[in-house]
Formats: structure tokens, sequence, C-alpha cells
């Protein structure tokens, strides 16, 4: 499973001419399920979305935790995290995995950020979507529950 996560102090999903989810103060998660992943890997991710340490402090340093700020997660699904380009023009999305594991393991992933008690908005599952955003810092950090 991979992730690309921002921290955000607002972000929304536009699908058509309406919003599916929003969220203020805290983080964007754009994220991609492999065709070996499993239930582990959506623990795991949430787990490490949850309490990375990628808030400020008093002292201005990244420290704290999306659950220390109480901050939410817009969560959208991104199979293109695993286009595949090494080779000529057209991106390989072979390693993404499809219907119907792709969406019970993205489905699994918010459920375990609300179990951990992360408030979780989501993006539409398949749709061709809009997603605006406001990076805070900028801060973007990259996860892979393989690596």
């Amino acid at each position: 499973m991979r992730a690309v996560v921002q921290r955000v102090t607002q972000a929304r999903v536009v699908v058509g001419d309406r919003v599916t989810g929003h969220v203020e103060n805290g983080l964007a998660v754009l994220l991609g399920v492999a065709v070996d992943d499993e239930e582990r890997d959506a623990r795991w991710m949430a787990e490490k979305i949850a309490n990375l340490r990628i808030f400020r402090d008093a002292e201005g340093l990244m420290n704290r935790s999306l659950l220390e700020v109480g901050g939410s997660v817009l969560l959208v699904s991104q199979f293109t995290l695993y286009g595949d380009t090494r080779k000529g023009r057209r991106p390989s999305f072979i390693a993404a995995a499809k219907e119907p594991l792709a969406r019970e393991l993205y489905r699994r992933a918010g459920a375990e950020l609300e179990h951990l008690g992360v408030p979780v908005a989501y993006g539409e599952f398949g749709a061709d979507m809009n997603v605006e955003l406001t990076n805070q810092g900028p801060v973007t950090i990259l996860l892979d529950s393989k690596a």
C-alpha cells in the first residue's frame, strides 16, 4: 500500500457538482492499493498516518501527530501511485489492485483510522474526482507498507 500524505489547512473532493468529502486542519491522503496488499497493510498504513509526527509543537518543530492535534483525514483512492514508468511513455498499472480488493482495502484503511479516533472524510472510489487542498508547510510525505 502506498500513500502520499500532505499536511493541509483544508482539503476537499468534488465529484461533478457535489462535495464528497471535506476536512480542515489535518491530512489529505492519496492511497494506492497493490495487488499483493492485505488487511495488515491497511492496519499498518492507518497506524503510521495517525501517529506520524508532522505537526508543529510549541517550539515550531514537527513533533506532534494527527491524534495529538485532533486533526482529520481526507482519504482519496489513487491507483496511479502504482504507475510504472520505467518503460515507454505510458504508465503500466499492473501492480495496482483492482476491485474488489482495492475498494475493500481502501475502506479498511479508513475504518482503521476511524477506530484509532481519527475523523475520516472520503473521496469516491473509482470516480473522476477533483481534489482541492491547501498544503501547509508544504509538508508532503511518501509512505509504503512494503518498504
